[in-house]
């Protein structure tokens, strides 16, 4: 054998060597783009599922906020309505008093009933305090503290000055109390 025909067999099996090395990484680098392409698709899965319950969730927070409005449109016309209503049982409290206005009561308690259930049908509600009720902070309003005329009311409610009213279930006035020390 030649010294060239010895070069092209040693090159020879080194060039297979070379041939199959190359075929590896091009096996090697598809199976990359593979595995790349299926992690590339469960990240955009993910994003995906992210985004879509976030969406879920700003519909149904969307809702229940117009679903709120709706029930509280009518607040600032209630607030301004709870001074009259407050006028009427004053002049109802007064008019009790005078035997000789039995009529003019009549009449002014039918129009305070009316006002009262027309109130109620859009929502109002009396929130119902009594004397001896203990105090709580978050659903009464103290306007002062007197001392307590036994040991029993100290800490409860002596007076309910103003009444308070909730509009479904949102409290609009809290009641106004007087309590014991």
């Amino acid at each position: 054998m030649s010294k060239k025909d010895k070069n092209q067999t040693v090159d020879e099996p080194q060039v297979q060597d070379d041939i199959n090395e190359a075929v590896n990484e091009s096996q090697t680098q598809e199976l990359t783009v593979e595995e790349q392409l299926k992690d590339d698709l469960a990240k955009e899965k993910d994003k995906f599922m992210r985004l879509f319950a976030e969406f879920e969730n700003y519909k149904r927070r969307t809702t229940k906020e117009r679903i709120d409005l709706f029930k509280t449109a009518s607040e600032d016309v209630l607030l301004s309505m709870l001074p009259v209503l407050d006028d009427f049982e004053r002049a109802l409290l007064h008019i009790e008093d005078d035997k000789e206005a039995e009529e003019l009561r009549k009449g002014v308690l039918l129009i305070y009933n009316k006002l009262l259930s027309t109130l109620e049908k859009k929502g109002l509600s009396k929130i119902e305090v009594a004397q001896g009720d203990t105090f709580n902070a978050d659903d009464h309003e103290a306007i002062t503290q007197i001392p307590a005329p036994t040991d029993d009311l100290k800490g409860k409610i002596i007076d309910v000055v103003e009444k308070g009213y909730k509009l479904g279930e949102k409290v609009i006035r809290f009641p106004k109390v007087v309590i014991g020390q």
